[in-house]
């Protein structure tokens, strides 16, 4: 009877001991699904989201990735971007078409190492139109996009032919398209053709697909800096950041040495530029030929008298940096940039730049009123008629004649009445000795005139 006992009682602790190991080896085989989308424009933001997240899944050492795609396409160049990143990926990547993947979604749908596609959805449609969207682009870059999707295609063993076909609408495919129309496959159309591995509802069929029971699904979701970027990016806010850049430059001005309002116009200009560089969206020449333009209206303001050359360049120049840091253009290069972003960051630049303008004659005279602004700055017309002045010479030296006691170049020193006083003209050269008479007492030194003999 112990014996059976004993026996009875091994048998529960072994069973035990497999289940405790059983659900153990369980959690350690639990695979890290990690998902993100790609539900808008494909340009230089959707560039660094990728880019950031896919750094993110391989952070959290991820086993699967999965991408909710839903686009019309976008810029060719960040299309680029995304489909190489994710042929040199480690860990598979699959993606699920809810709705569409046209141009530079079929693009990055295509890299993916697995196609799933909701209902309804479609894949196609590449060819590379001009920025406003509707005439095709030069053939160079239907070339481009030819070669892309072939080779993208070949990299994950679909027919390249097929690929090509969705740029093209003059190469036809034996049973499958004809000459004059690119390809747009429907769900079974690209299941038929191999660019897709079936139908599926949501994201949790495409992991059962892949023989994955037990998972854990990891969404990348946007982190608040990258919220606080979007927010900057907004046409508004960088419309009010210009704003503030021209505002705090002419009040600077206005009352050099006081420091706050170029203090604020270059917070501005640093929020302005920053969260478009971040994105692509700025090159360092962008920014340099902004930084040239404030350089040459400095000039204009401070080194030459007048308004001329330097002064239009340098208006030009800040307008042209501020505009072209907003659109994804390759230096000058229009082609992949939207007509419409282009006018709209035009337009923002523009706009903000007059009622800059305009709110400074409006708020400037009003300025000195402030009395938070006269605690910083002198807001008063400090007059003659009321004692003050700006002289160290008494006004009965003003017309007095005397003999340059050096050369003036056009500053030097005179005698008048045996008395030496520093002196300068009003531009001419005066040899030592030559008659003077002096014209003005204010300020620290004479000036004076050349004089009759």
């Amino acid at each position: 009877m112990k014996k059976f006992f004993l026996l009875f009682l091994c048998v529960i602790i072994s069973s035990a001991m497999t289940g405790f190991a059983q659900e153990d080896s369980t959690q350690i085989e639990k695979k890290k699904v990690f998902t993100f989308e790609i539900k808008d424009d494909i340009d230089p933001r959707m560039n660094r989201k990728v880019r950031l997240a896919l750094e993110e899944a391989k952070a959290k050492e991820a086993d699967m990735i999965i991408i909710e795609m839903d686009t019309y396409g976008g810029a060719v160049n960040d299309a680029d971007d995304i489909r190489t990143m994710i042929l040199e990926t480690k860990v598979p990547i699959h993606v699920w078409i809810n709705k569409d993947a046209a141009s530079a979604g079929a693009l990055i749908s295509i890299a993916c190492d697995s196609i799933y596609m909701a209902p309804g959805a479609s894949i196609g449609a590449a060819t590379v139109v001009m920025g406003g969207g509707g005439d095709a682009a030069p053939d160079k870059y239907q070339s481009y996009m030819r070669s892309m999707m072939r080779s993208t295609a070949e990299a994950k063993g679909r027919d390249p032919k097929i690929a090509e076909a969705m740029v093209d609408q003059n190469l036809e495919v034996e049973g499958v398209s004809e000459k004059g129309s690119v390809i747009t496959f429907s769900v079974s159309e690209a299941i038929a053709n191999g660019f897709s591995e079936g139908q599926v509802n949501s994201l949790e069929e495409v992991i059962e697909k892949q023989g994955v029971t037990d998972f854990e699904i990891i969404t990348y979701t946007v982190s608040g800096v990258e919220k606080v970027i979007a927010f900057f990016l907004n046409p508004a806010v960088s419309g009010f950041l210009i704003l503030v850049i021209f505002a705090g430059i002419y009040f600077e001005i206005q009352t050099p040495g006081v420091g706050f309002p170029l203090a604020a116009s270059l917070v501005a200009v640093v929020l302005y530029f920053i969260p478009y560089y971040l994105t692509g969206l700025a090159s360092n020449w962008e920014i340099a030929v902004f930084i040239a333009g404030v350089l040459l209206l400095a000039v204009e303001l401070f080194v030459i008298p007048g308004f001329g050359i330097f002064g239009i360049l340098g208006i030009i120049g800040i307008l042209t940096g501020l505009t072209l840091g907003m659109v994804p253009n390759d230096a000058f290069d229009f082609t992949f940039v939207p007509s419409g972003d282009l006018f709209v960051a035009l337009l923002t630049v523009v706009l903000a730049a007059i009622v800059a303008i305009g709110l400074i004659f409006f708020f400037a005279p009003k300025v000195n009123e402030w009395k938070a602004f006269s605690a910083i700055s002198l807001a008063t017309t400090q007059k003659r008629t009321d004692g003050y002045t700006s002289s160290n010479y008494q006004d009965s030296l003003l017309g007095k004649s005397g003999i340059a006691h050096t050369r003036l170049m056009p500053s030097g020193k005179v005698v008048i009445d045996d008395e030496v006083y520093d002196a300068y003209s009003r531009g001419e050269f005066i040899d030592k000795g030559e008659p003077i008479i002096v014209i003005s007492t204010e300020g620290t030194s004479l000036k004076v005139k050349k004089g009759s003999a």
